[in-house]
């Protein structure tokens, strides 16, 4: 029961159905226009899109709560915690919500769905508006029943008197509009009435995908579709100088073939036939080739001696201002780290269908995480009017980061122009996304330390040299692949490095850790050897390995335990909740060396505004191969009020494995003239036999605020996994990944 502190004639002034909307992060760097600053703070997104009329829909005729949301579903099960918390504000049955998300024409836009913003920011809006909404049902109750609303109960939406008398949400809003702003005014309901927030509540995708139904783009398959393909140049400084199109155009079932500067595409009747007149196409092109990448073995050089656009102290904390700056420093130690290029390595390789309508609506099923923005870059390129352009997520097979799902999307969009009132599906092969998708930077880290007689931390600089993590196309066609390609080409913006607190090269530079003296310095280079993006946690892996292995170092250099030096430094009690907690899951201290093997942790929170992760490992070290085998893993995450519980395990063990394969095998090779992992064989990823078990431990904060969880066990683990391999060997690695010929070289 709610005690609403805004008036009945206000709550009765509309008519119509009854809907809901909120906006996006505030402080993702893709956010919308700023609300004027004399209106009340609102939770999360609601403050930006503010009218409770948008986009929570009582549907008289099915008896649903229709929930529309500008985020959407990447395996993060988001979609089922959001419903949970809407569930249980709104007081009824879990399956009585019926949810649409990422359909640009009916749902608000929310930016990109990433930086696990999902729960601190969507979460928090639907929280706060449904139990708005369900107040305003309850005075629109107390109108029809002629009782008070204190004494009202509401059971799946069936609210009852304390004469007896009922009615239903669903009564309610016939003829009824709220059009009108959320106050922010009704609190939501005490914890200890909660039915579903705190609950495993199974996901309902899971099903499906388990059965093996038809629900990913990847597998859409509408009558009457065509099927597209494009023909990539050898890299991506090539230019098409000739091409003998009109074999092409006679081989079988080709529909149309698509020349426009140097894209090239093929639109055909089956699958098969687009793939051979794509090959075919390959075959007659005449490419100019630049040679000018730098090789694999010289990125760290190359990104040392480039001279950066812009250099950011992130933080200058003098040690003066600690009244330290006597102490005497007895030793300082310095380190350097490389983290490689990775690929998102998405299993299924990105796709899209898209359809140029009659009405003149270029209609696209996309997996993007950026909907709206994808389809304004969409737009821009095609010339076309925004509100012509619609796209609809449609769950893809899994990406956390900016993949080509935007370029299939664009792809589709480029043919289908071609052929008006068809849908055209395109889906990349393997060569092509491997060698085409946006990879994840690669970053220099370089750490120093003077520690005192004790063995403390007095001064701590920490520097780094990044190219970008933010090219998604935020409305602009040059961050679209083929935009670059065309007849009138679209250039790249220069990318930014994002906003604080959480930025995005220098996510997670900061250490959590109290030092007296604390520079960061962020080495920001926009020239872009290959094309890179954002991939799981941005900057925040390489950072969180580089400070965790340091960290580490210094422990081991002082003769310190690892988890007594961390809590040394640490005032932050989660923080200190996180480590000792996992430490004594795992069995930290009654640990007992063997030959071979060795144990490692690692500490982070996210952004270090988001979920409170740790991370131990216990790995065995082959001498005589190099191969490295992690026996078991432990993660402890704090996500402060858990939603779902079930969901946080999954997302904190689906990052650790994530985070093993990025750390143990993946590095994009090149030449100077191309991408040469091409292949699962050329680019290998973590197999199922070498997933380790993988406990969880949950820290339940009831009412403490929503943080992100999905990105939260990247960097932990990296670094736990190499402290561990250090205390099986007694060598530092500090140059991912950490393959079997560079331990066995090392060793």
């Amino acid at each position: 029961m709610h005690h609403t502190q805004t008036s009945r004639r206000q709550f009765l002034q509309s008519a119509g159905a009854l809907t809901l909307s909120f906006g996006i992060p505030l402080m993702d760097v893709h956010s919308q226009s700023a609300v004027a600053p004399d209106k009340p703070r609102l939770a999360g997104d609601l403050h930006i899109h503010r009218k409770l009329n948008a986009w929570i829909r009582i549907d008289s005729a099915t008896q649903m709560v229709e929930l529309r949301i500008g985020k959407v579903e990447l395996g993060q099960g988001i979609l089922t915690a959001v419903s949970q918390v809407c569930a249980e504000e709104l007081d009824v049955d879990f399956a009585k919500i019926k949810l649409i998300s990422g359909d640009t024409a009916l749902v608000p836009d929310e930016g990109v769905t990433a930086g696990s913003f999902s729960m601190p920011y969507c979460a928090t809006a639907v929280q706060a508006a449904a139990a708005e909404v369900r107040a305003i049902l309850l005075n629109l109750a107390e109108a029809k029943l002629g009782q008070p609303a204190l004494q009202m109960k509401v059971q799946n939406g069936v609210i009852r008197a304390g004469n007896g008398a009922q009615t239903n949400y669903w009564e309610l809003v016939i003829g009824e509009s709220l059009n009108r702003e959320a106050t922010g005014l009704v609190k939501p309901k005490p914890i200890s009435e909660h039915r579903y927030v705190g609950r495993s509540v199974p996901r309902p995708d899971i099903q499906a995908k388990v059965m093996g139904e038809a629900i990913f783009v990847q597998e859409q398959r509408p009558k009457g579709m065509l099927f597209g393909q494009i023909v990539r140049p050898p890299n991506h400084g090539a230019r098409l100088q000739s091409a003998n199109l009109s074999r092409i155009e006679k081989m079988p079932g080709v529909v149309k073939v698509v020349r426009n500067g140097s894209f090239l595409g093929v639109i055909a009747k089956r699958e098969a036939q687009a793939q051979a007149a794509a090959q075919a196409l390959q075959s007659v092109c005449e490419w100019q080739v630049p040679h000018t990448l730098p090789k694999t073995q010289e990125m760290q050089t190359w990104l040392l001696q480039t001279k950066p656009d812009v250099v950011i102290p992130t933080k200058k904390q003098a040690r003066a201002n600690t009244g330290s700056a006597t102490t005497a420093v007895a030793r300082v130690l310095e380190a350097q780290y490389y983290r490689p290029y990775h690929m998102h390595g998405s299993i299924g390789t990105s796709a899209a269908m898209a359809t140029l309508g009659e009405d003149g609506v270029l209609t696209v099923q996309t997996h993007s995480q950026s909907v709206f923005q994808t389809g304004e870059a969409i737009a821009k390129m095609l010339n076309l009017p925004k509100e012509k352009v619609r796209m609809q997520h449609v769950q893809g097979s899994g990406c956390y980061g900016h993949n080509m799902a935007d370029d299939a999307a664009a792809d589709a969009a480029l043919l289908a122009m071609q052929v008006p009132g068809q849908s055209v599906r395109l889906q990349y092969s393997r060569e092509q996304e491997h060698a085409w998708e946006p990879y994840g930077s690669a970053m220099v880290m370089k750490t120093k330390a003077s520690l005192d007689a004790q063995g403390n931390v007095l001064d701590w600089d920490f520097t780094l040299w990044s190219t970008p993590h933010g090219t998604r196309p935020s409305g602009q066609p040059g961050n679209l692949l083929s935009a670059a390609y065309l007849e009138k080409p679209f250039a790249m913006p220069k990318p930014t490095n994002g906003g604080g607190p959480n930025y995005a090269a220098d996510r997670n530079a900061i250490a959590l850790y109290d030092f007296p003296g604390h520079n960061v310095t962020t080495n920001f280079i926009t020239e872009m050897p290959l094309r890179v993006s954002s991939t799981r946690g941005l900057g925040a892996y390489a950072n969180i390995f580089a400070i965790e292995s340091f960290i580490d170092e210094l422990a081991h250099a002082t003769g310190a335990d690892p988890v007594d030096y961390r809590l040394r430094f640490l005032k932050d009690e989660r923080a200190r909740d996180a480590i000792v907690k996992a430490a004594e899951k795992f069995g930290w201290s009654q640990w007992r060396k063997t030959p071979g093997r060795g144990r490692g942790i690692g500490f982070a929170k996210y952004k270090n505004i988001a979920g409170y992760c740790a991370v131990a490992l216990e790995v065995e070290v082959n001498r005589q191969n190099g191969r490295i085998r992690v026996l078991r893993a432990v993660a402890s995450a704090d996500c402060g009020h858990m939603v779902n519980p079930d969901g946080v395990s999954n997302q904190i063990e689906g990052g650790l494995i994530q985070s093993l394969s990025w750390t143990l095998k993946e590095e994009v090779q090149m030449d100077n003239t191309r991408v040469l992992s091409r292949d699962w064989n050329s680019y290998p990823i973590l197999t199922f036999s070498e997933v380790p078990p993988v406990e969880v431990v949950l820290i339940d904060r009831p009412g403490q605020p929503f943080l992100g969880t999905g990105e939260a066990s990247q960097g932990p683990t990296g670094a736990a996994l190499a402290n561990a391999v250090f205390d099986a060997t007694g060598v530092r690695f500090r140059t991912l990944p950490l393959t079997p010929d560079r331990v066995l070289q090392a060793l």
